[in-house]
């Protein structure tokens, strides 16, 4: 995946926002919160950061191309970032993608959840 797919990607869930900063990293929100950030990686490829549940990140940390995210890990987050990425792994980068925005939207006061149309099942 490259940082136009991830847009594109991010850009098709509900109720997202997207900004530029942090050293020009691509940063998407839902309800003002950060899910999922593209850069942050010194090498010259994409680099994906998003949150996980405790079970994926106690996963993923061990993955060959993911690690701990830098700065947000770091602080007891639970945020994983993938720097290696393979053709084969994008549709399991949008499960984690979308994982993100679902955990970050039900942090969502329930009143935001609703007006924003996210979790009404």
């Amino acid at each position: 995946m490259d940082y136009q797919q991830f847009n594109q990607f991010c850009k098709a869930l509900t109720a997202t926002s997207y900004v530029v900063q942090w050293g020009n990293s691509h940063v998407w929100k839902v309800g003002g919160k950060v899910f999922a950030i593209g850069g942050w990686e010194k090498l010259n490829q994409p680099a994906f950061t998003f949150k996980t549940s405790e079970l994926n990140f106690e996963f993923l940390k061990g993955e060959p191309g993911y690690r701990p995210a830098p700065y947000m890990a770091s602080r007891g987050m639970k945020w994983i970032q993938l720097y290696q990425s393979e053709p084969a792994s994008d549709e399991q980068l949008s499960y984690y993608l979308s994982e993100s925005h679902r955990i970050v939207s039900l942090g969502l006061s329930k009143k935001m959840q609703k007006e924003l149309g996210l979790n009404q099942a």
